[in-house]
């Protein structure tokens, strides 16, 4: 079975509820959704977050990333880049790097903003790079999606998204529809792959 690791850091809840939205479009082909989170970081940047949660979802292993046909990843954006947590996580995976683990295999991006201009496509092309250095082979939404269209709020041609503003978590139908398209559509490139 096609396996597919969603991966994300969420503070308020925005960034999970897309997670679990791509999660269902990747079940929709018949592959497995595998989601994962990462901890906060401490103050220092050097220390994880002891606390790990009683509920939800468990924080992700390399073992995670090795195993999984495909990734997507995402993060609430901040100054226009993927919040410390995720970036953190990233940044350790330099044996991966080196071995070649994720090269070749499909990977996409999504975020969450709390304005309508706070950086979702910045944020989304960031998450990109170190998914580059990994060899992983980008998947975006094609305007074939009717709902990039017509949406006023999230979603866009590099990854999905959502317009958290004044702390909505709810996502809109154009929001879940996109999400749910870019898991489908990797889910389904990995199929292909395998």
């Amino acid at each position: 079975m096609t396996n597919i690791l969603v991966l994300y850091y969420s503070r308020n809840g925005s960034t999970k509820n897309l997670a679990h939205q791509i999660a269902q479009g990747v079940e929709k082909t018949g592959a497995q959704a595998i989601i994962r989170t990462v901890p906060s970081v401490s103050a220092d940047t050097q220390a994880i977050s002891p606390e790990i949660p009683s509920d939800g979802d468990i924080y992700a292993t390399e073992q995670d990333l090795v195993n999984c046909d495909g990734l997507i990843i995402g993060s609430p954006t901040r100054f226009g880049n993927m919040a410390a947590p995720l970036k953190y996580f990233l940044d350790s995976t330099s044996k991966l790097w080196l071995k070649g683990s994720l090269s070749g295999k499909p990977a996409a991006v999504f975020s969450s903003t709390s304005s309508l201009h706070g950086g979702q496509e910045s944020t989304l092309l960031t998450m990109m790079l170190p998914l580059i250095h990994h060899g992983m082979l980008i998947v975006g939404l094609p305007y074939s999606e009717a709902d990039l269209h017509t949406t006023t709020t999230g979603g866009t041609p590099y990854g999905a998204t959502h317009l958290a503003a004044e702390q909505n978590t709810q996502l809109s139908s154009a929001e879940i529809n996109l999400a749910q398209a870019l898991g489908y559509r990797v889910a389904d490139i990995a199929t292909r792959l395998r």
